[in-house]
């Protein structure tokens, strides 16, 4: 289905351009970190057992636990904004992009630890899923109802200025605003 971008319709296609631009990215930043063979001595096990390695984490100190769980959720945060940019679409149940956009970062996530089982020194982690899936959607809930608001305030503003005409010698036509034509 094809949509239809008005008199924004370059507006959208540089927004959706510059939002698949930054995703691209951002994707490349987070393989380069996350997928780069590490030298080390050892390597924990993988960890298949939900929140031990956030209690873990916790038991370092609250300094340490915040470190490494801020670095969990803010690794994939910004897919949280970029994949509904990208998508463009202004006019969408805030639910329906919320689920869309945490099943992707979930994807994406997910996709990062299988790759990183075939990376020496590279461990994967199921914290890790939880944890850049939930930064993708705290991301998407912060920013991106007020910011597809404000666009859409924007674009109503837009489209309702008033079209300044030449008056006829009878006058001014009158028009009433929003009805549409018969069938």
């Amino acid at each position: 289905m094809q949509q239809r971008h008005g008199q924004g319709g370059s507006a959208v296609i540089r927004f959706r351009v510059v939002g698949f631009v930054l995703l691209l990215a951002h994707l490349l930043l987070v393989a380069w970190t996350s997928l780069r063979p590490r030298d080390v001595m050892w390597v924990t096990a993988t960890n298949l057992t939900p929140f031990a390695g956030i209690k873990a984490d916790l038991a370092l100190g609250p300094l340490e636990a915040a470190h490494q769980i801020g670095e969990g959720l803010l690794l994939l945060a910004p897919l949280g904004v970029l994949l509904p940019m990208v998508g463009g679409r202004l006019q969408v149940s805030p639910l329906a992009s919320l689920v869309r956009t945490v099943l992707s970062g979930a994807l994406i996530s997910l996709g990062i630890a299988l790759l990183q089982t075939a990376v020496p020194g590279q461990v994967p982690d199921v914290d890790s899923l939880l944890l850049n899936t939930t930064g993708v959607a705290l991301a998407h809930l912060a920013v991106v109802p007020a910011w597809r608001r404000g666009l859409r305030r924007r674009n109503q503003r837009e489209h309702r200025a008033p079209v300044l005409r030449e008056e006829s010698p009878q006058g001014r036509t009158p028009t009433i605003p929003r009805v549409g034509i018969a069938p």
